[in-house]
């Protein structure tokens, strides 16, 4: 009988259950991993994995892109899981969802699949994602009214230990060949307001980190503020952003004089001061673009002093290029410039909560590939903060990141489960949220951590040559140095 209700269809999955057609239409609705598309596919334009006119994904395959790249990020939202895992869940909910039981997802099939993931596409995703956490920004959550402030800093990454990594980032010199492991060195751009990550060059350990924030130029806008520390605070830097209407606030060089009796004094510990170019140009400038900077530039030296309980009083002299003392007070970038830690601990967040400090691919191009999605799953965690601070009204540096990611991990699997009944999703969705604002970061104003770690290691013999030619010393516990024997009788 093909149709049991002519006049009522609707109630015909009521009364007598869905069909064939039905179910099996539903099931492919799972293709995506709804987990984290449930969550996050508003963030950036679905289109963006859709199948191309032509290359290496314009052809049907098992794993479509937009496949892989959930999976990929759900890779890396739960550090310390294998290939081999991620293929068996792909092989469980997707090839199940799309009536597939008889084929296998092999680790070596997920491989190839990332491969196939374009860099352009994964840096449109990585600029979407990040202009939808600056547009949710709300005017209240700016320390500077008007002003739209970023956060400038390096880190490095280690990478595995292969030939074709030594040779775009070679291990630092101090080290043997076949002791060390390739370095890369990355520079970050993110959001004072929304914790995001704008923008990222990389390049090899010995490029300095100036030289790298002249790449992200291209991602400023005329009104934006930098924060940095003293690496960024340079005269050819400040003059060419401050033409360009950006202005930067940094701690002074230790090579810069800091000198508070010169210049017009503005307010205690604020001083207006005249740089003047020196020569001679600096290495990464033309000596054309070093001709081209105007010879004097006004710069404002602020000191400040900061008192940490515990700790020795330290001086800190800032050099800023605001230069208003009325609409930007000396106390008002104080407190701005105090808020420039936060990107050491955004970078904590992404090297060890995401484990990125040790990436695990092993050719060049999967490793900026892979570096690319682990910054964009940090992204997409700071828009469940995000949305968790706004919906509940808190601030958003009291919102935990790795109660956020845990949060997510543990209840992914109950939203992809009424991936069939939206209200239910919803509901699920705002209880993660809840869940997460319901465990903030208690208030530890002028808390320090020393960068030092209790718990010692296991006493091994550190690598001092090639592994083919280390020789492990017995009784590693009681080995001594050998000393020469005395020719005394």
């Amino acid at each position: 009988m093909a149709l049991k209700t002519p006049f009522f269809s609707a109630f015909g999955p009521l009364l007598f259950g869905r069909s064939k057609a039905a179910v099996r239409k539903s099931l492919q609705r799972l293709e995506r991993l709804e987990d984290l598309y449930a969550i996050f596919g508003d963030l950036f334009p679905e289109r963006l994995l859709d199948p191309t006119a032509k290359g290496v994904n314009s052809r049907r395959r098992s794993l479509p892109a937009v496949v892989t790249f959930w999976a990929f990020v759900a890779q890396v939202l739960s550090p310390k899981t294998s290939c081999r895992e991620i293929a068996r869940r792909v092989e469980v909910w997707w090839c199940w969802g799309n009536l597939r039981t008889a084929s296998t997802v092999t680790p070596e099939a997920f491989c190839r699949a990332r491969q196939r993931l374009r860099a352009d596409t994964l840096d449109l995703i990585a600029g979407q994602v990040a202009w939808n956490l600056e547009r949710r920004v709300l005017k209240d959550e700016r320390l500077l009214p008007g002003r739209d402030v970023k956060i400038i800093d390096g880190t490095g990454v280690s990478l595995p230990d292969t030939s074709e990594n030594q040779a775009v980032w070679p291990q630092p010199k101090g080290q043997k060949p076949g002791c060390g492991f390739p370095v890369l060195k990355m520079a970050g751009l993110f959001s004072l307001a929304s914790g995001a990550l704008l923008a990222h060059v990389t390049g090899r350990q010995t490029v300095h980190d100036s030289t790298l924030f002249r790449e992200l130029w291209p991602q400023l806008k005329k009104g934006d503020v930098i924060l940095g520390d003293r690496a960024f605070c340079s005269y050819p830097a400040m003059v060419a952003l401050h033409q360009r209407g950006i202005d930067t606030l940094v701690r002074l060089h230790q090579f810069r004089p800091a000198d508070m009796r010169l210049g017009r004094r503005l307010g205690p510990g604020d001083q207006l001061v005249v740089w003047t170019k020196a020569k001679p140009a600096p290495v990464h400038l033309t000596p054309q673009e070093f001709a081209a900077l105007p010879e004097q530039l006004p710069v404002r030296l602020i000191r400040t002093l900061i008192a940490v309980p515990g700790f020795r009083t330290r001086e800190v002299t800032l050099a800023t290029t605001l230069i208003d003392a009325v609409l930007y007070p000396a106390d008002l970038l104080r407190q701005l410039y105090a808020r420039r830690w936060n990107i050491e601990l955004h970078f904590a967040q992404i090297k060890t909560l995401l484990e990125m400090d040790v990436l695990r691919c092993q050719s060049p191009a999967m490793i900026e590939k892979e570096l690319q999605v682990h910054l964009i799953a940090y992204n997409l965690v700071r828009s469940l903060m995000q949305q968790a601070a706004q919906l509940h009204d808190l601030p958003l540096e009291r919102i935990s990141f790795k109660g956020s990611l845990d949060a997510l991990r543990h209840s992914a699997q109950a939203i992809h489960a009424s991936a069939h009944q939206p209200r239910k999703q919803a509901e699920l969705i705002n209880r993660l949220l809840q869940s997460i604002a319901c465990d903030p970061i208690p208030y530890r104003p002028g808390r320090a951590e020393p960068r030092a770690r209790k718990r010692r290691p296991k006493n091994y013999q550190l690598l001092t040559h090639p592994r083919r030619q280390m020789k492990v010393i017995n009784h590693r516990n009681k080995h001594r140095a050998s000393r020469p024997k005395s020719t005394l009788s």
